[in-house]
C-alpha cells in the first residue's frame, strides 16, 4: 500500500536474517504492542521504499523493516537509501539492528551473541548517502547506549554466550567469503564477517540517529574450525528468531529518544563548500 505521508516514529527495528522467519513482533504476542499499519511503502528520490510496518509499544511508535529492506530487483545500496529516508522523513532517533554473521575469531562458536563495536569495510557501498551536506566521524560508530540496553535485554534470552564487544568486517555478499580472504581479515582484527553493518551505520550517523546492532554468529567463516553446514544454518535461523526477536523488542522498550550519548555531536557541517 503506497503511502506519501511519512508517519512519525522516534524508533527503529531493522530486520535481519535472525528474524527473517517471523511475523515481527505479532509473534511474539507481547503485551503493550500494537500493530498500527502493515505493508508501508513510500516514494523516495531512490525509488519506492521497502514495505515497512509501524507499531506501537507502550507509547513509543516504532517503523520495522524485514532483511535490511533488501529485495529482488534492487540493489541493496538503494535499498539503504530508501529505508534510511523514510527514517529521517519519520525522525527516527534510535535504530536497533540484527544480523547473522560468521565466526572468524576461532574462540567464537554458532549460537554466540555478540553487540560489534567498530568494522572494518570492505564493500563496494561506501559512498552510499542520502546527499547530505556532512562530515562524519566514526570515532563512536555505535552507540553505548543502545549497545548496552541490547547487553541486558540478551541476558536470560540469549541462545548462547554474549560477547560485548567485537570488530565487525563488512563485504558484498552474497557468496561468502574464500578461505584466504578470511585469513586477511582475521590478520586485520576482525572476529565476525557480515554484509549488513555498512552502509547502515553511516547512514545513522547521517540523519542524526543512533545505531547499535547484536549479531548471531549462524556459522564459521571459511577455514576457521571447520566447515559449515546449510542444515545446521538454516536450523539456527528458524530455531532462534524467537530469542532474537525477543531482544530487540526489549531493549526497545527501556530505551528513550534522549541522544546524551554523543552520537548526534559526531556529526559536523562540511567543509567542502562551493565559493558564493
Amino acid at each position: 500500500m503506497t503511502q506519501h505521508k511519512v508517519p512519525q516514529a522516534g524508533f527503529a527495528i531493522i530486520g535481519g536474517s535472525s528474524t527473517f522467519s517471523l511475523d515481527f513482533p505479532a509473534a511474539l504476542k507481547a503485551p503493550h504492542v500494537q500493530i498500527i499499519a502493515e505493508n508501508l511503502i513510500f516514494p523516495t528520490p531512490y525509488g519506492d521504499s521497502p514495505p515497512l510496518k509501524l507499531f506501537a509499544l507502550g507509547d513509543k511508535q516504532i517503523l520495522t523493516v524485514k532483511m535490511h529492506g533488501w529485495r529482488r530487483g534492487v540493489s541493496r545500496a538503494d535499498a539503504s537509501r530508501q529505508l534510511f529516508w523514510v527514517f529521517r522523513e519519520a525522525g527516527v532517533k534510535k535504530i536497533l539492528a540484527e544480523g547473522g554473521v560468521g565466526a572468524i575469531n576461532h574462540l567464537l562458536e554458532p549460537r554466540d551473541l555478540i553487540t560489534p563495536t567498530d568494522y572494518l569495510d570492505f564493500s563496494m557501498r561506501k559512498d552510499v548517502g542520502l546527499g547530505g551536506e556532512y562530515l562524519l566521524t566514526m570515532r563512536q560508530p555505535v552507540c553505548p547506549h543502545l549497545r548496552q540496553a541490547l547487553l541486558n535485554a540478551a541476558r536470560g534470552r540469549a541462545p548462547g554466550r554474549i560477547f560485548k564487544r567485537g570488530i565487525y568486517a563488512v563485504t558484498d555478499g552474497r557468496h561468502f567469503e574464500s578461505p584466504a580472504e578470511i585469513n586477511m581479515l582475521r590478520q586485520l582484527g576482525a572476529d565476525m564477517v557480515g554484509q549488513s553493518m555498512c552502509p547502515e551505520v553511516y547512514l545513522a550517523r547521517e540523519i542524526g540517529a543512533c545505531y547499535a546492532r547484536i549479531d548471531m554468529v549462524t556459522n564459521y567463516a571459511e577455514g576457521v574450525v571447520r566447515n559449515w553446514e546449510h542444515r545446521e544454518l538454516a536450523d539456527i535461523f528458524y530455531q532462534e528468531a524467537f530469542s532474537i526477536a525477543g531482544i530487540l523488542l526489549a531493549a526497545t522498550g527501556t530505551v528513550t529518544t534522549s541522544q546524551d550519548c554523543g552520537c548526534p555531536q559526531l556529526r559536523h557541517s562540511t567543509l567542502l563548500r562551493e565559493e558564493p
